[in-house]
């Protein structure tokens, strides 16, 4: 595929998982990929741990649904039964759980480009996380990011340390297919914007929300 089809291909990926092993080199490209992300003065504040333990996937699944039910429970009406269709997570299903947590410390104290933007660090995780995606991808494995989750809990799952943030946890493996679009738009939850939408000449220009 093209770097363009591969961008526009790339789904959030949830059921379509086969739970199939991921080749070794197939791995360490993708990882390689999420490495080479630019980060704020070269800090690379980025870590990957690699989840294959069934128990504790179970523990952070448990976790997951009861913040489904949660998210659920301010639900009324039609936006419930949207929402009870959707699959949020493909925790057990797919191969591995690709944990990306972030090290404000890595080239502390003095990292280039981030005293006037304290966020600029978690950005590059951010960059990380889509390269990953990107060339998982290419490779023609599916990844999911679980959002449904408390950082302390996941935390405390995987003995981070206190001062280093988990970003995401991201369900990765090989899938029976890409879906032709978003879950979210396939449900019925949310359409995506047309760039119109979102595109600025020269200054911010105040638009209905939407």
């Amino acid at each position: 595929m093209s770097f363009y089809d591969v961008l526009h291909r790339r789904r959030d990926t949830r059921g379509e998982f086969t739970g199939a092993p991921i080749p070794q080199d197939v791995l360490h490209r993708v990882l390689g990929a999420a490495h080479a992300a630019p980060s704020v003065g070269l800090s690379q504040p980025w870590d990957f741990i690699l989840v294959r333990d069934e128990h504790t996937r179970r523990a952070f699944r448990d976790h997951v649904q009861a913040e489904r039910s949660v998210f659920a429970s301010g639900l009324d009406g039609e936006r419930a039964e949207t929402f009870a269709r959707i699959k949020v997570e493909g925790i057990l299903e797919s191969t591995l759980g690709v944990v990306v947590t972030y090290d404000p410390d890595r080239g502390a104290p003095a990292v280039l480009g981030r005293h006037a933007i304290a966020d600029a660090g978690l950005y590059s995780v951010c960059l990380a996380i889509q390269n990953l995606w990107l060339a998982a991808t290419a490779e023609g494995l599916g990844v999911g990011w679980v959002s449904f989750y408390r950082e302390d809990a996941l935390r405390r799952l995987l003995d981070i340390p206190p001062t280093v943030r988990p970003v995401a946890w991201l369900c990765v493996g090989p899938v029976d297919a890409l879906p032709d679009a978003p879950d979210l738009e396939r449900h019925g939850w949310r359409n995506r914007l047309p760039l119109e939408a979102v595109l600025h000449e020269e200054r911010y220009t105040r638009r209905p929300s939407r």
